[in-house]
């Protein structure tokens, strides 16, 4: 790592390492967690430049874990001082607890992204100049464009966890992000088609036109395609799902109740199943934080745990859970590299990374072929979950009638309603096209928001209900 984690504060490792091994004795498990992070954002607007904001901060988070208690503490203080006041506030969960502080993680031996200066490198100038060229282009494509809002936001965090004995881990996490927005008019009707892409890597990738242009594309042609949308049927339907960003339902419906946590206080849907066949035959999930700059990767998570590739579902049954350290040791099991926070001021719970659903054996268009009367859901918007029922209600941003195996008109205001472990037993069939999301995901946990992805082949569903107008 090219950069020291330790040189906005005004103590070394060593002294970190006194303070923590004094606040962790008696302790199971516990950490501290150094941040120093930048990040930007600029969004052009009604063909001008309307924000351009730039931020930093560094801070520490100390955390003890005193059995199912957690003593946390953090600071935006980089002084030494802080750093013992909050030391003697985590270690207040002791409780007269004695145990043996758990080993630390294995090293991680792989490195998922590049240590990027994404603030630096390109310039303001260049970036903002991007966004006016992708305003202009837009604009040039179509005379019915009436409003193009384009955006590029970055960040680079330095991060490092220290461990009792001394114990130090420490990267540079870069992450970017595109979106580009587009609202035609015809008729006096105005919609509006959006398009977003990023990942761990450096902005240079978005700058060659090749990349900005087919984002620019693509939300142009969503724009027409709601332009000649009618309402969504209501009613219970068979529904296809596209490929790659669809999958943020499987993510919310089912991933958020195979995280550890709910799982060990038995409020998921899916507690105490291990072993049972909870979905249909040839479904396979995966939380794979290993693929190299995607969004939702990491060398290592946020309690030092090298990222790796947990099989959540295979073939049908309930194989494993996402796990942090604490809630794998309360619950026997191995911690997973799924301990992540939201930065140094937030304590770590089990999350996803890239959560993924593998390929079957059916041709995408067979799929669709097979769909004689039903709904093809080819992208996202928002939805909500209850983890405790699995049941939830996502909007579809981009959706179809299919008709004799045809796609006909799109539709609009459709919303899928359903719960998550009976749309995994009602998967019929599952493509061989899986493909990954464009890197625009966060997800939302207890007040944190973290980068993920996801990623499914074309699937078919039985059953869904689909909210509309008629």
């Amino acid at each position: 790592m090219t950069t020291d984690a330790f040189a906005a504060f005004e103590f070394d490792a060593a002294d970190a390492a006194r303070v923590l091994d004094q606040a962790l004795a008696g302790a199971d498990d516990g950490e501290l967690f150094l941040e120093t992070s930048a990040s930007e954002s600029l969004a052009f607007d009604d063909g001008r430049l309307k924000i351009a904001n730039f931020s930093s901060e560094r801070g520490f988070g100390l955390r003890a874990v005193f059995g199912e208690t957690t003593g946390f503490a953090h600071s935006s203080d980089p002084g030494l001082a802080a750093l013992t006041r909050a030391a003697e506030t985590a270690s207040a969960a002791r409780k007269g607890r004695d145990a043996v502080m758990a080993p630390p993680p294995a090293r991680a031996n792989q490195r998922l992204y590049d240590d990027v200066d994404v603030i630096a490198e390109p310039g303001f100038e260049a970036k903002s100049a991007l966004l006016a060229e992708i305003d202009a282009w837009v604009r040039a494509q179509d005379s019915s464009v009436v409003q193009v809002s384009a955006s590029l936001a970055g960040s680079r965090r330095v991060i490092a966890i220290v461990r009792a004995g001394g114990d130090v881990r420490a990267e540079v996490r870069p992450l970017v992000r595109l979106n580009v927005s587009v609202t035609c008019e015809r008729d006096g009707r105005r919609e509006t088609g959006s398009a977003g892409a990023g990942g761990r890597a450096a902005f240079e990738h978005w700058l060659a036109p090749e990349s900005w242009k087919s984002l620019a594309a693509e939300a142009l042609r969503l724009a027409h395609v709601n332009l000649e949308a009618v309402d969504a049927p209501a009613g219970e339907w068979p529904v296809v799902l596209g490929p790659g960003w669809p999958a943020v339902l499987l993510h919310e419906a089912v991933g958020h109740g195979l995280e550890g946590d709910f799982n060990r206080k038995g409020t998921s849907a899916f507690a105490g199943k291990l072993g049972q066949q909870v979905a249909a035959k040839g479904v396979t999930i995966v939380d794979d934080g290993t693929l190299a700059d995607r969004r939702g990767s990491l060398s290592f998570d946020d309690e030092g745990t090298p990222s790796s590739r947990t099989v959540l579902i295979e073939d049908g049954v309930l194989t494993g859970y996402m796990q942090d350290r604490q809630n794998a040791r309360l619950m026997g099991m191995a911690p997973t590299g799924n301990g992540r926070r939201e930065s140094y001021a937030h304590p770590v719970m089990p999350r996803m990374t890239n959560t993924i659903m593998e390929n079957g054996g059916h041709d995408p268009g067979e799929i669709l072929e097979s769909l004689k009367d039903g709904v093809y859901a080819k992208n996202f918007g928002g939805g909500q979950v209850d983890i405790t029922s699995g049941k939830f209600v996502f909007r579809c941003t981009e959706a179809y009638r299919v008709r004799g195996g045809k796609i006909m008109e799109p539709i609009k205001g459709a919303t899928l309603i359903g719960d998550g472990p009976a749309a995994l037993k009602q998967i019929t069939m599952i493509g061989d096209d899986m493909a990954l999301d464009p890197g625009v995901g966060t997800c939302g946990k207890a007040g944190q928001g973290v980068p993920v992805g996801v990623g499914q082949p074309t699937l078919r569903v039985e059953g869904l209900t689909l909210g509309g107008a008629g």
